[in-house]
C-alpha cells in the first residue's frame, strides 16, 4: 500500500488527550480500524477490518453508524474486497453486499457508486491500491466538508441574540464527529463556536432507543469540553416553551431535492415544537447526504431495525459491570422504526459545506447549480 492511502489524518478530536479520527487505516496499511461505537460511552475499543465481509458487519451492527461515516466505511470496505480479490464478480459482489447493509442513508450509495466507477475501468491489479486511495481522499474531504460546515453554522450562531448569559442548543441522536469522520455536521458549528470562546450549551437528547445522544453526543462533547446537559426526548419542548432553547440543530441522514431531511426518529416531533414556538430549526448537511433523485421525503426507505433495540438496554452497575437488561414486559411487541422525515417547511435552514440555504429546491440549487441539469 502506498503512503497515498493512508489519507492525511488531520485529527481534530480527541480522546483523553489522543487525537482520534473515527477510521483510519492501521500501521500495515491494509488493515481498517474502527472505534466501536456500541460500546461507548462505558468502554472505549477500537476494532480491526481485514475483510470486507468485516466492513459490512461493522456497518450493519452499528459498530460505525452516522451517514457519512457510513460511506467512508462502505469505501473501505471496496478496498478490502480489491485487497484480497481484484476480479469483476467481486466488485459487484461487494458493491451489492455492502449496499444493503443500511437502507437509509445515501452516502453509502454515493461512496459504493464512486468506488464502482473508479474501479471498473481500472486493470484488475491497480484496483486495491486506487481502492485505498480513494477511500483515503474521501475521508479526509468528509473532515474538511465538516468543517466548513462549521464555519458556515459559527456564523449562524454568531447572530444569535440569547435569552440569558449563554447561547443553548437543542440536538437530536449523535451527528458530531462520531457520525462523520472527523469534526461532525450538526456538532462541528457547536465545536467552533467553543472553540471561539462563545459560551454555548447544549441540551442533549437522550435518543431512544439507541441512546446515541446519551451515549454518543454527551460522550464527544464531555471530551471536548463543551457544557452540555442530557434531557428525556420529550423534555425539549418543555423547555423551548420556556425559552430555554436559542435554536435546535440536527444531522441528516438524507435530504431530497427539496429539503424534506430524514434523520433518526424523533427529529419529526423536535422540529413541530421548535416551528411552534418560533426557534430556529438547522441542519448540518453535506453534499454526499443530498439525494437528488428524491423530491418527496416519503419516497425515502425508512429502516426498520430489530424489536431488542426497543425492548432492552445496556447500562454500567455501580460496580462497573456492564449489562444488558429487559426493560419491556415479557411477550409486548416492539416496534422499532429507526428515523423519520420532517418536511422543508419546518426547517429554518440548510447548513451546508458551500454556504446556508432555505430548504427548498431553489436554496440548494443556489449552492449546488451543477445539478439543476438532473431537474
Amino acid at each position: 500500500m502506498t503512503s497515498a492511502g493512508r489519507g492525511l489524518y488531520l485529527r481534530r478530536m480527541k480522546v483523553d488527550g489522543t487525537p482520534y479520527r473515527t477510521i483510519w487505516l492501521g500501521a500495515d496499511g491494509t488493515t481498517v480500524q474502527v472505534i466501536d461505537q456500541t460500546l461507548l460511552p462505558h468502554q472505549f475499543v477500537v476494532r480491526d477490518w481485514r475483510t470486507m465481509e468485516d466492513a459490512e458487519r461493522g456497518i450493519r451492527t452499528m459498530i460505525v453508524r452516522g451517514a457519512p461515516l457510513i460511506g467512508a466505511a462502505a469505501a473501505y470496505g471496496m478496498a478490502l474486497a480489491m485487497a484480497r480479490d481484484d476480479s469483476d464478480a467481486m466488485l459487484t459482489q461487494a458493491y451489492t453486499t455492502l449496499m444493503a447493509s443500511r437502507p437509509t442513508a445515501v452516502n453509502l450509495r454515493w461512496a459504493l457508486d464512486d468506488l464502482r466507477n473508479l474501479l471498473a475501468p481500472l486493470p484488475h491489479a491497480k484496483r486495491a491500491d486506487a481502492a485505498y486511495r480513494r477511500a483515503a481522499e474521501i475521508c479526509d474531504e468528509d473532515a474538511e466538508i465538516c468543517r466548513r460546515i462549521g464555519e458556515n453554522g459559527l456564523g449562524l450562531i454568531r447572530k444569535l441574540k440569547p435569552k440569558g448569559d449563554r447561547i443553548n442548543a437543542l440536538t437530536h441522536c449523535n451527528a458530531g464527529w462520531l457520525a462523520t469522520v472527523d469534526w461532525g455536521t450538526a456538532l462541528a458549528p457547536i465545536y467552533q463556536a467553543h472553540n471561539a470562546g462563545i459560551p454555548i450549551h447544549v441540551w442533549v437528547d437522550e435518543t431512544r432507543p439507541r441512546n446515541q445522544g446519551a451515549s454518543l453526543t454527551a460522550w464527544e462533547l464531555a471530551k471536548h469540553g463543551v457544557p452540555h446537559t442530557v434531557i428525556a426526548d420529550n423534555a425539549g419542548g418543555h423547555l423551548m416553551q420556556r425559552g430555554q432553547v436559542d435554536f435546535c440543530i440536527t444531522g441528516t441522514d438524507r435530504t431530497t431535492r427539496r429539503g424534506d431531511v430524514c434523520n433518526k426518529i424523533g427529529t419529526y416531533l423536535k422540529a413541530l415544537a421548535a416551528h411552534d414556538n418560533g426557534i430556529p430549526f438547522y441542519v448540518g448537511l453535506p453534499y454526499p447526504s443530498i439525494d437528488w433523485t428524491i423530491e418527496d421525503g416519503a419516497a425515502i426507505p425508512i429502516e426498520e431495525r430489530h424489536a431488542s433495540e426497543v425492548s432492552r438496554i445496556a447500562g454500567r452497575t455501580a460496580s462497573g459491570e456492564v449489562v444488558t437488561v429487559d426493560v419491556l414486559p415479557e411477550g409486548s411487541p416492539a416496534a422499532n422504526p429507526a428515523f423519520d422525515v420532517t418536511p422543508a417547511r419546518l426547517v429554518t435552514a440548510l447548513i451546508t459545506e458551500r454556504g446556508v440555504c432555505p430548504a427548498s429546491e431553489a436554496g440548494l440549487l443556489s449552492l449546488y447549480p451543477e445539478q439543476s441539469q438532473a431537474a
